[in-house]
C-alpha cells in the first residue's frame, strides 16, 4: 500500500489544521488507518485510529479536539484538528495495516504556536 499524505502547517494556538492520507496500491483487506506524530524528543505516539468497519480510537490528550473520518470512494483517511494546542506539534505519519503488515505515508510537519 502506498499513502500519500497532505496537510499540514503552521497554525497559531486554537486555530485548525486538515491532515488527508490517500491510499493506492493494493489497499484491499486494509484493516486500519490511522495517525501517528513524533514530538521532539518524544516517543511516537499514535494519534487516532479508524478500522474498516468504522471504529475509532484517539489518543487521550486529542479526545473532543480531534477527527478521524474516512471516504472509502476515494480511499482517503482525513484528520481534522481544532483547537490546536503547541503540545501537538510534530510530525505526522499516516498508517495502514494491511495483515499485520504496516506500511506509513511520508512525514508532514504540523507547528502550532503559542
Amino acid at each position: 500500500v502506498q499513502l500519500q499524505a497532505s496537510g499540514g502547517g503552521l497554525v497559531q494556538a486554537g486555530g485548525s489544521l486538515s491532515l488527508s492520507c490517500a491510499a493506492s496500491g493494493n489497499i484491499f483487506s486494509i484493516n486500519a488507518m490511522g495517525w501517528y506524530r513524533q514530538a521532539p524528543v518524544k516517543e511516537r505516539e499514535l494519534v487516532a485510529a479508524i478500522t474498516s468497519g468504522g471504529s475509532t480510537n484517539y489518543a487521550d490528550s486529542v479526545k473532543g479536539r480531534f477527527t478521524i473520518s474516512r471516504d472509502n470512494a476515494k480511499n482517503t483517511v482525513h484528520l481534522q484538528m481544532n483547537s490546536l494546542k503547541p503540545e501537538d506539534t510534530g510530525v505526522y505519519y499516516c498508517y495502514a495495516v494491511r495483515r499485520s503488515v504496516w506500511d506509513w505515508g511520508q512525514g508532514t510537519l504540523v507547528t502550532v504556536s503559542s
